[in-house]
Parts: C-alpha cells; structure tokens; sequence
C-alpha cells in the first residue's frame, strides 16, 4: 500500500468525536468539546493544563480552561498516527508517523513545542507507546519477518532490543511509573489478555485474565490502577481493534485482582490507545464517537 492509499484508509469522514473525562471515583462523565471530525488518543500533560492528541494525520493541544485547539509544528511528519506519547519532562513529544516512502510507521521524537520530528526507528512498522520514566528509552510494538512483538530503543536511536518472541500478537507496551516493569497486551493465551514483565522482558505475567479482549493498559501516574479498553470476545478477532464497536473502559488494580466497568461506549481504535490519566490518577481522557448521517 502507498501512502496515499493509506490516508484514504485512515483518514475517516463518517464520523464525529466527543473529547471526554471520566472521574474514576464518582463514575462523573464530562464531555469537553465535539469535533466534526475523527480525534483520537488524547495525552494528559503533567501541568493537568492540556490533552495531546492526532487528528487527520496532525497532532493538536487542546487548552483545557479556554477551550482552544492548537496545532502541533511536526514539520514533515503529516502522517501521524495514534500511537504518540510525551517525555516525562513534557519538552518532548515522540509520534509514530507513516513515512511517504513505504507507508510504514516509524517513530520520532521533536520538541512538545513543535519543530522537525527526528528519526528514531530506522525499521518500520514500529508503533509507539512508552516512554520510560528515567526518559532514556521508547518501548514499542514493532513487525520483525512477520512477527509483531514488544521492543524497546534508545530516545536517540540505536539497537532496538526484542522484549517478547512469543507466537501471538504483543501490543501496547507501557512502562509503570517507577519504570521496573511494561505493561502490555497479548493474544499468547488466545483473547487478547492483559501482561505485565519486567523492563528486561524477564518473567511475563498474566495480570488480568477474564472473557474479553483487553486492549492498551495504561498506569496511573501514583503506580496504583490500569485502565484498559475491552471488546467483547465475540465482537472482534482478538489481535483486531477496530472502531466503531461498543467497547467499555475497565479499571483494574495494578497488583491485579478483579476489574470493573467505568463506562460503555461506541468507539475502539482511537479512543484509549495511549495514556491518557490526569496528573492526579483520578481523572481519565478518552474519546467516544457518534456516526455521521
């Protein structure tokens, strides 16, 4: 596929977007804004000020007091797609963008601020989703020989080192806040389930097993809950994530236990893929959507 073929399947028309909030102690629902066009993955800043998140292959920051949108500088890098995270100093902001010359994603980082996105993953696909909280390291989800699994690479570039090689998909790597372990998700055990491994890829863990598929576990910044997005286990293949499906957010206890349901809504691909908790672990960021005509 060409890039061109490629922002035609991406880029959607048919539906809208509702940026919202979930208080995950009182179950209090706010929406913060509808756009006439598809947003997704909102990143919470640690100022608590404002929600970084694409959009029809640019990045935007939405002022939380005021309401406005602004647009991210990224320079060439137009093609972004929802797999984006911040520095844990904030100065930085890390994208997966499609490069024009095979349409596959690769990894960048440049300043929050804007500027030219610079080259960290020479190899694509390569999908984003931690950054470490020691600011040194990117853990991804990359396609190796036809192989989908977890790896982590320096900010600057260099080896990448292969964190899983079992059969199955391996998606949504995640560093916890005191940056020991990564969080992810995996079909190893035939739904797409929730695991957590050492950040050396040593003594994989099933976290959260139960009837669903589990998507892209995020940490709270206090280490204590995992939010997740859940599919039922016959509404999608477990290595898919489409939109468009009634999903839920669940929250779970990051020692593990039991989860429960913070809300069902129409959405999936786009609405949680990247972390998106406040600064004070009880309020999330996500996005739901409503189909157009």
């Amino acid at each position: 596929m060409d890039i061109e073929a490629l922002r035609k399947l991406v880029t959607r028309h048919d539906a809208s977007s509702l940026l919202e909030t979930l208080d995950i102690y009182t179950g209090v629902r706010t929406v913060l804004k509808e756009f006439d066009e598809v947003i997704e993955a909102p990143n919470w800043t640690r100022d608590g000020r404002r929600l970084v998140y694409n959009s029809q292959g640019g990045m935007y920051a939405f002022e939380l007091a005021t309401g406005e949108v602004t647009r991210i500088d990224t320079g060439f890098a137009m093609d972004c797609n929802n797999d984006h995270v911040l520095s844990p100093d904030n100065t930085q902001l890390a994208i997966s963008h499609f490069t024009n010359e095979d349409a596959a994603s690769r990894i960048y980082v440049l300043p929050l601020s804007g500027g030219t996105p610079v080259l960290v993953t020479e190899q694509g696909p390569s999908y984003l989703h931690g950054w470490s909280p020691d600011g040194q390291r990117l853990a991804y989800c990359a396609e190796r020989g036809g192989q989908y699994d977890i790896y982590t690479i320096g900010v600057h570039g260099g080896p990448e080192t292969r964190l899983t090689d079992t059969p199955g998909l391996d998606d949504g790597p995640e560093y916890s806040p005191d940056g020991r372990s990564i969080w992810f998700n995996s079909t190893r055990s035939g739904l797409m389930q929730l695991w957590r491994m050492d950040a050396d890829g040593a003594h994989p863990t099933h976290m959260v097993q139960e009837d669903a598929n589990g998507w892209f576990p995020h940490v709270s910044p206090d280490g204590q809950w995992v939010a997740y997005v859940a599919y039922g286990k016959d509404d999608v293949a477990p290595g898919d994530h489409p939109p468009d499906k009634w999903v839920e957010l669940r929250l779970v206890p990051a020692s593990g236990g039991i989860s429960r349901t913070l809300v069902k809504l129409f959405g999936g691909q786009g609405t949680l893929n990247v972390n998106s908790w406040a600064p004070d672990s009880r309020t999330l960021a996500f996005v739901s959507y409503e189909r157009m005509g």
